[in-house]
């Protein structure tokens, strides 16, 4: 049986309230599945939203108004340490595998990045590239990339891999890009950005979805910079979560409502964010895919979750509450907890109870403090010093042995070499074998058995390709016939086509000229027949007249 859990992190709106109610509870470790019960509270917290990053082995939340990070060790059950900085934290995320070291991406008040890695203490900070505080922050799941949403309505991506490097371009080489700066910038929003995310799917058609004050949500292909789709909502979307297949988003809304927003359309075969024809003008979602609570009570919704079979919808509220969705009804289900405080943060952890589960590598006792003064944006000179520093050390605990030189027993030969830190040693004497096999073939002494094959082989080869050309022309004489006779074919129904046609235009004028005989004829009789009335009536007038003549004479 699977067991999920979350995290869920709150905001402290007044200090003696929160003692009276929770005893100074911030952060809580609360279970999904199967059975919804409190797990574990750790103490002296408050967190603003996306200010929550939770790996295996830790939890770090960034105090809100304060430029301090609070580290929890959860194997210990208690606060770790304390690590200060020198601007307020906006925002924070975890890069790297869930079991891992790791790195911590901050976003800061000024509008640069910090980056922390857990266990060696290295610190790097970017240059200021948005304009005001950063307030989101997400890594994709390949950790190549970071985007970074900010009230000055830019997002901007960055590459993981260039920010961690110790080998940086030189400053006066204006070919290379500048050290610590992003990969470019994406510009359609025009107000402050709420939430950021990437696709969970790696590959060609991952996407990066993002909302803000603007009343819209816009999905965009990051890797090119290009608007997939933009969504217009009716209001103001404060959160963002999307299904683990990738097929729609969710997003949450001051009066408490959530909205879904269905990626696939109705009897389309294609993606909608990958279908042309569905990309070029803005959509708004349907009113019916918009869900509220029960009951006029309703407060913020500043975080949302989807459980890992993608059946429910988890919201957290500015009155301390979490309510689940059913999201293939579309309609509320029920209250899971109350922590009184607001709700500012939820993150649904891995699921656990899989019957084949890999062992983690390593394991990360204790986080490395920031050691700003050795680390430090280190090696960053128009020298372009390459060199590692000697106080460079990785602290973790190794669960797992290293590759050794030698193939290991029942490991593949392909698990060995992608494993193995060079190359093993199996593999170099193979391509030895067969360097040194090649070159006795070709530049070793003539065989006369090996001559008798190769001129056999030679002229099997000339059989074969002059019976391969005589296939070709049959088939091309063959092609040539059936497309004379198609040819043929068409012309005789054209040919019958014109005939009937004109015979039908023959027997319509014919038609025509019969009607016009029988108009003709049947004007003359009617022509007559007038007549005929005329003198009828000309006789009898006569005769009337004859009568009256007759009458007073007599008289």
């Amino acid at each position: 049986m699977l067991t999920e859990s979350f995290v869920a992190s709150t905001r402290t709106v007044d200090r003696k309230a929160q003692a009276t109610a929770t005893k100074d509870i911030g952060i809580h470790l609360h279970d999904f599945r199967p059975i919804p019960s409190l797990k574990t509270s750790f103490k002296k917290s408050s967190t603003q939203p996306n200010c929550l990053a939770v790996s295996a082995t830790h939890i770090f939340a960034a105090q809100a108004d304060k430029s301090v990070i609070h580290v929890y060790n959860r194997e210990r059950g208690n606060q770790e340490a304390v690590v200060p900085f020198q601007e307020k934290i906006t925002c924070l995320a975890h890069a790297g595998y869930y079991h891992g070291a790791g790195t911590l991406v901050l976003g800061t008040q000024g509008g640069s990045l910090i980056l922390w890695e857990l266990a060696t203490g290295r610190h790097i900070s970017t240059s200021q590239s948005h304009l005001q505080p950063v307030t989101c922050l997400a890594v994709d799941p390949t950790f190549n990339f970071i985007l970074s949403g900010s009230s000055d309505s830019n997002l901007q991506l960055w590459s993981l891999p260039s920010l961690l490097s110790i080998s940086q371009p030189s400053h006066n080489d204006p070919s290379q890009p500048l050290p610590f700066s992003p990969v470019r910038t994406l510009t359609n929003h025009r107000a402050a950005i709420n939430a950021v995310l990437f696709a969970h799917i790696p590959g060609q058609t991952s996407f990066a979805i993002s909302a803000a004050d603007d009343q819209t949500c816009i999905v965009w292909d990051y890797a090119n910079g290009t608007v997939l789709h933009t969504y217009l909502l009716s209001d103001n979307p404060l959160c963002l979560a999307l299904d683990p297949a990738d097929r729609a988003a969710y997003t949450g809304f001051s009066d408490g409502s959530v909205q879904i927003i269905n990626f696939y359309k109705p009897n389309h075969l294609l993606h909608g964010l990958f279908d042309p024809s569905q990309q070029s003008a803005p959509t708004q979602p349907p009113r019916l895919d918009r869900w509220h609570l029960h009951g006029p009570l309703s407060s913020p919704v500043h975080a949302l979750q989807v459980s890992y079979d993608s059946t429910t919808l988890i919201s957290g509220h500015g009155d301390g509450k979490v309510h689940t969705w059913d999201t293939a009804k579309g309609k509320y289900s029920a209250q899971l907890a109350d922590f009184i405080l607001p709700v500012t943060n939820l993150l649904m952890l891995p699921p656990l109870g899989f019957p084949s589960t890999q062992t983690p590598n390593l394991k990360l006792h204790g986080v490395v403090k920031p050691r700003y003064e050795t680390f430090h944006n280190m090696n960053t000179g128009s020298n372009g010093d390459t060199s590692i520093p000697v106080n460079y050390s990785f602290t973790a605990q190794l669960l797992s042995t290293l590759p050794s030189q030698n193939t290991p027993s029942g490991l593949a030969d392909l698990d060995a070499a992608m494993t193995h830190p060079s190359f093993p040693d199996c593999m170099l004497e193979e391509g030895i074998a067969e360097l040194r096999a090649m070159n006795n073939r070709s530049f070793g002494p003539l065989d006369p058995d090996s001559m008798d094959q190769d001129n056999a082989l030679r002229t099997e080869n000339k059989n074969l390709k002059l019976q391969l050309d005589d296939a070709l022309r049959r088939q091309r004489e063959a092609i040539a016939e059936v497309l004379e006779y198609d040819q043929q074919s068409l012309r005789r129904r054209e040919e019958e086509s014109i005939k009937k046609a004109r015979k039908k235009r023959r027997r319509i004028r014919m038609m025509e000229a019969e009607e016009r005989r029988r108009k003709v004829v049947m004007g003359e009789v009617m022509e007559s027949a007038r007549e005929n009335g005329v003198k009828e009536a000309q006789d009898e007038t006569d005769e009337d007249l004859s009568s009256d003549t007759d009458e007073l004479s007599s008289d």
